[in-house]
């Protein structure tokens, strides 16, 4: 009858052990997943701050200011626009260039 009672009593305590350590595991999950719920809702609030500051820097009239202020650029207007027509007989001379003469030559 004592070998049954020590077998119990190890039994029993193998499975208070193991029920702690489980308990202890169950605990550091939690505040692992409690850990990483928090830092989804920190980048998440992260993401909206950079989309908003995304926004704000492709106005057009942020845009345009910095094209005027940096790369000098200004407004086409027709009075500055050069236009270039086409023609199918400049197709054809871009087309074959052996067909130019040479430099104080004839074309052959």
């Amino acid at each position: 009858m004592t070998r049954l009672n020590l077998v119990l009593l190890l039994a029993v305590l193998a499975s208070a052990l193991y029920l702690v350590s489980v308990q202890y595991e169950s605990r550091r999950l939690f505040a692992e997943i409690d850990h990483s719920r928090l830092e989804a809702r920190k980048l998440e609030a992260e993401r909206e701050r950079l989309e908003l500051e995304k926004g704000e820097l492709a106005t057009p009239r942020r845009v345009e200011k910095l094209a005027r202020e940096k790369l000098q650029m200004r407004a086409a207007t027709p009075a500055i626009t050069h236009y270039v027509s086409y023609t199918p007989s400049q197709a054809g001379e871009a087309a074959a260039p052996s067909a130019r003469p040479a430099a104080g030559g004839r074309v052959q």
